[in-house]
């Protein structure tokens, strides 16, 4: 493990290595001179959210396409396989350094987030993880949490878990470089950390996308500052660069979309970088060439591009997917005598994302890890509290309307439909925050069919509290059209929807006018833009979240249960072993393209 001191990490020499070369500044004209150059691996992943334990459902694996074509869906992911992989990858590696994207904590399965993440924090201490950036899911419950993630101590609510044990904290340095203190100006954790051995020196800056506040509840990010990720990384580049750290690696929780989902595909096809669009190809081309590789994280997509930098120069931008499927290796190969990356011109050379498969043996004392937390979460995760005929899928669905969002959006709606509850006649949800599926094959002893609680917490896990609003049909029509439009033209986020509300997109338009307003109906009838109705959505969605300015026009709020709570309510009331849960048809959106 590399010790963090003072924003530098200095990796102990491994047993049985060799002393650094010779000297190349003897002969500066042999450039690749053994000794003049060492290659340093780069592990790293992303967006884990607490995914300790292999994923369940579709979450659990990653798409292969195999030599004839065709794709095939791997089982992949855990912890325990993880560190096995890790550990194996580093093997006969003089200089290997690991780090991560952002989004290790939150969003987690009961597991982990029962415990505010404590255990996943553990298990990445023990993955010997070197340094990772901020993600906005790290800001979930708050400034004062992160900094309790980072520097230890029991939780100020529901203090220590285990007797005579108190919670220690990461080993490795979380990075914030765009994230500021609204009154100091001064960044609320460090912006940059400079890992050494044997006279090796690599920075890193880390940051998160600065939309962070437009996805997180507003209470997570009170205080804080999130200021562009260009401009950010630009700074503290040539900052490190006064301090004699010209190799650099930037650590951005900002990603891009790929054109295939395999997690090999080849997005330097035909070109360098043609195969990947999103926010990560303008962050990318901007980016200061200073900066030698982009290891990316967000969109939980997987992809190893190489794409040009402002100079024209081709350079590495990689992401490993989510939930620790993959691990990406990247070879960077450090000049002694300049101190600087030599980037490679060689399309797909230097990096590679490999699956963390089952097959191979697990780590031990990430069993035994995992078996200690279970053993503590199991009175609550392990209560069946409904039954499913057959997988209902919520993330891992591509349609834009998911039976799983079905399920959640009726379970609001009744939840918060009695008039002391709130009145509501629809409910809406955002897709984000339908975090897995309902699997009909059992993740443990509980029985194929069975949804228990730990289950269910892994779909909804945020704790989120409902809320009621008044918003007239005018508004409503508004906020269908932010699905399609502004922020989101370019990746819609379609709201899932309760029964009681039908419409239909036409995808061969543009903007807001790919909402048909009078489809828009309420139990059959169209929407009155001048009328009033209750709507039910949870807190994140009523702030803003996701774009959605038009429900900060909301009056007459009502609080009500947690969108846990609704959920698991409703699975209860409405399936028994004998009489299952089916999967809804989804068609409450008519899709036109």
């Amino acid at each position: 493990m590399l010790a963090a001191a003072a924003g530098v990490l200095t990796a102990a020499n491994p047993a049985g290595a060799d002393p650094a070369g010779a000297d190349p500044a003897a002969d500066a004209s042999a450039k690749h001179r053994p000794g003049r150059t060492v290659d340093v691996q780069l592990l790293s992943f992303n967006d884990l959210h607490g995914n300790l334990e292999p994923p369940q459902g579709s979450s659990g694996t990653v798409t292969e396409t195999q030599p004839d074509g065709t794709t095939k869906a791997v089982p992949a992911g855990g912890v325990e396989y993880l560190a096995t992989a890790l550990r194996n990858a580093r093997k006969g590696h003089e200089y290997s350094v690991t780090a991560a994207g952002g989004d290790m904590i939150g969003a987690s399965p009961l597991m982990s987030g029962l415990f505010h993440d404590e255990p996943t924090i553990e298990a990445l201490n023990k993955l010997d993880l070197d340094v990772t950036s901020v993600g906005n899911h790290e800001f979930d419950e708050g400034r004062a949490e992160l900094n309790r993630i980072q520097n230890g101590g029991c939780h100020p609510k529901d203090g220590c878990y285990e007797d005579g044990k108190t919670f220690q904290g990461a080993d490795f340095p979380y990075l914030a470089a765009n994230v500021t203190d609204e009154k100091t100006g001064k960044p609320i954790l460090k912006p940059y950390t400079v890992w050494q051995h044997k006279g090796v020196k690599i920075g890193f800056i880390g940051v998160t996308l600065e939309g962070t506040p437009g996805i997180v509840t507003a209470e997570g990010v009170k205080g804080l500052k999130f200021h562009d990720e260009v401009e950010t990384i630009n700074k503290y580049a040539k900052e490190l660069n006064r301090k004699g750290v010209k190799s650099i690696v930037a650590l951005i929780h900002e990603g891009g979309l790929p054109a295939s989902s395999s997690y090999d595909y080849d997005c330097d096809s035909p070109g360098a970088g043609d195969g990947i669009s999103g926010p990560i190809v303008d962050i990318a081309k901007n980016i200061t060439p200073k900066v030698d590789a982009l290891v990316t994280g967000h969109t939980h997509q997987a992809y190893t591009c190489t794409i040009p930098d402002p100079s024209g120069t081709p350079r590495t931008v990689t992401s490993a997917a989510s939930f620790g499927r993959l691990y990406t290796d990247t070879t960077l190969t450090y000049d002694r005598r300049t101190g600087d990356i030599v980037r490679t011109s060689v399309k797909g050379a230097n990096a590679a994302n490999h699956v963390v498969n089952r097959e191979q043996p697990k780590a031990p004392d990430m069993t035994s890890l995992i078996g200690r937390w279970n053993k503590l979460a199991a009175p609550i995760a392990n209560k069946p509290i409904g039954y499913v005929s057959a997988d209902i899928n919520g993330r891992g669905s591509t349609a834009y309307e998911t039976p799983l969002g079905d399920v959640i959006a009726d379970a609001q709606l009744e939840a918060l439909s009695p008039a002391d509850k709130g009145g509501a006649q629809l409910a809406l949800m955002n897709p984000g925050g339908i975090r897995s599926d309902l699997a009909y094959k059992a993740s443990g002893s509980e029985g194929d069919g069975v949804v228990t609680y730990g289950e269910a917490f892994t779909v909804q896990p945020f704790t989120n509290m409902m809320n009621v609003i008044d918003l007239t049909g005018s508004q409503l029509i508004t906020a269908l059209q932010q699905q399609v439009s502004g922020s989101n033209e370019a990746s819609p986020k379609i709201l899932q929807v309760s029964r009681s509300l039908t419409y239909t997109l036409d995808l061969t338009k543009s903007g807001k006018d790919r909402l048909v307003t009078d489809s828009v109906k309420l139990n059959g009838e169209p929407i009155d833009p001048a009328k009033t109705y209750r709507v039910a959505m949870n807190e994140f969605l009523a702030g803003g979240g996701d774009g959605f300015a038009a429900f900060k026009e909301g009056t007459n709020k009502l609080v009500g249960a947690s969108d846990l709570d609704t959920f698991t309510a409703y699975l209860s009331a409405h399936s028994s072993q004998s009489e299952p849960l089916d999967p809804p048809k989804a068609d409450r959106i008519t899709i036109v393209k």
